[in-house]
């Protein structure tokens, strides 16, 4: 069973050293967590697997890497610096602002609060009897828009001229390198540009752990495909195509298929770019949460980018230079830091074992944050020695990440790996070093599983091809 409550991980994160919260010597930064040396290790990995499954493993994409810092003009077109607001309203008794839109999705569900019109979401707060969060209080005042982008300056002179924004999405620094990829890889439709990087919210009401924050990651994806009658793969068939196959990344990572769904957008609350949406939803502690939109933008962003630049940007059919047209895109895009707590959430495992109760984080193989433990069962110098020699040889002849623990009994030092997660453990005792038989055979050691508990003894030589076996599993 994953975890039941978001308190049981933030906890564990905290005292093994996946997250931490942010500026915390300082009484922290509301809303901001900084990844530990564990926490790290999973969200590098969880980004590793998605490179190599979304760009190394395909023909039709290629990576890139965008500046956070654009032109401003770029939101101009994209619509963001008009539109990308969230209706607010200030309790008048305690002064408190929250989102309007989101107090309502917890009455009424999403699709229900996305049809609202600015000026119905304050009656319906009326109408619905949803109190103030903070004090109980039913005295709203009338929704505003509020843009929730971060305002910053360029230069030494702070004017309207200088003013930059840090950017709200990924996306838009894809769409106006289209040309200059287009160019530079030859690549022919369909084809992709993945992007994994930062991006910026002002957001008001941000919470749930790493859920919703205001400084967030993601892994995303802007696929271009011909729209025109002779197209082998239409937008609606690539949109299918990209259903299934983030479905199936997540769940081969262990995303259990029954805390997931998938939910379309009705029509009145698509984006003005997009003929059809939906979200992977994930059922967290608290409720269905979205970790991935998918859309169809059509070719609203290449249109707007093409008229406020001036550039051309259209695609020429190598096979006849005469047909010219926008390609329309299909967008995957995943939330890096939701997908992370996900797996955390999912890996969350407690159990009794002889009447003691284990902590133990499954995760995937390839996202553990570390892949194998050494553990000298004393600290003698003649036993650390022997220890110190295999971790050597196995950081040296393979790219695992080898963790090496010499504190603390070693049934403690188990239950530690369980609990962040590790898949393997390697005991060196009295007997590999040819000291105590009764032990095991000299040049011997220990290997025990997370999962299964199982502690086998093996030969130093054969470490390599048993680590090999338990990943193929």
């Amino acid at each position: 069973m994953p975890a039941t409550s978001l308190d049981q991980v933030v906890s564990l994160c905290k005292r093994r050293g996946f997250v931490f919260p942010g500026s915390e010597i300082y009484g922290g930064l509301a809303n901001t967590w900084d990844y530990g040396p564990l926490g790290v290790e999973v969200k590098n990995r969880v980004k590793r697997e998605w490179w190599k499954t979304f760009v190394h493993r395909r023909n039709d994409m290629v990576g890139f890497d965008a500046a956070i810092l654009m032109n401003p003009k770029t939101w101009e077109a994209s619509g963001h610096v008009g539109g990308f607001a969230d209706p607010l309203v200030d309790c008048r008794k305690c002064r408190q602002r929250f989102r309007g839109d989101k107090l309502l999705e917890d009455k009424l569900g999403v699709a229900a609060a996305a049809v609202l019109n600015l000026d119905q979401v304050q009656p319906m707060l009326i109408a619905e009897k949803v109190k103030c969060p903070t004090c109980g209080s039913l005295d709203w005042t009338e929704a505003k828009r509020f843009n929730l982008m971060f305002k910053t300056h360029q230069g030494v002179i702070e004017d309207e001229g200088s003013q930059v924004y840090l950017r709200p999405e990924t996306a838009q620094g894809i769409f106006v390198n289209f040309k200059n990829v287009l160019q530079t890889s030859r690549m022919r439709l369909p084809f992709g540009i993945a992007q994994i990087g930062k991006a910026f919210r002002n957001e008001i009401t941000p919470g749930n752990f790493t859920f919703r924050t205001r400084e967030f990651e993601q892994m995303e994806i802007e696929y271009f495909v011909d729209p025109t009658v002779h197209s082998a793969l239409r937008p609606e068939q690539a949109f299918d195509q990209w259903k299934e196959t983030i479905w199936d990344w997540y769940t081969e990572l262990g995303i259990s298929k029954d805390r997931l769904r998938v939910r379309e957008h009705e029509q009145d609350e698509l984006s003005h770019y997009s003929s059809r949406t939906l979200d992977i939803e994930y059922q967290f502690p608290w409720g269905w949460g979205e970790l991935l939109g998918l859309a169809n933008r059509g070719d609203f962003d290449l249109t707007q980018h093409e008229k406020f630049s001036g550039e051309d940007l259209k695609y020429t059919d190598p096979e006849d230079a005469t047909i010219k047209f926008l390609p329309h895109v299909i967008e995957p895009s995943f939330g890096c830091d939701r997908t992370v707590l996900t797996l955390l959430l999912e890996a969350y495992t407690e159990e009794e074992v002889h009447g003691d109760k284990r902590t133990v984080m499954k995760f995937d193989k390839r996202i553990a944050p570390v892949d194998l433990a050494i553990l000298p069962l004393s600290k003698k110098e003649n036993l650390l020695g022997k220890a110190q020699e295999l971790y050597k040889k196995i950081v040296q002849e393979t790219d695992l990440v080898v963790d090496f623990d010499v504190t603390g009994s070693i049934g403690k030092r188990y239950r530690r790996q369980d609990e962040i997660g590790t898949p393997l453990c390697i005991t060196v005792d009295f007997g590999t070093i040819g000291e105590d038989p009764a032990q095991g055979e000299k040049d011997t050691v220990t290997i025990r599983d997370r999962d299964t508990l199982k502690q086998e003894r093996i030969a130093i030589g054969s470490i390599r091809e048993k680590i090999a076996e338990a990943w193929r599993k």
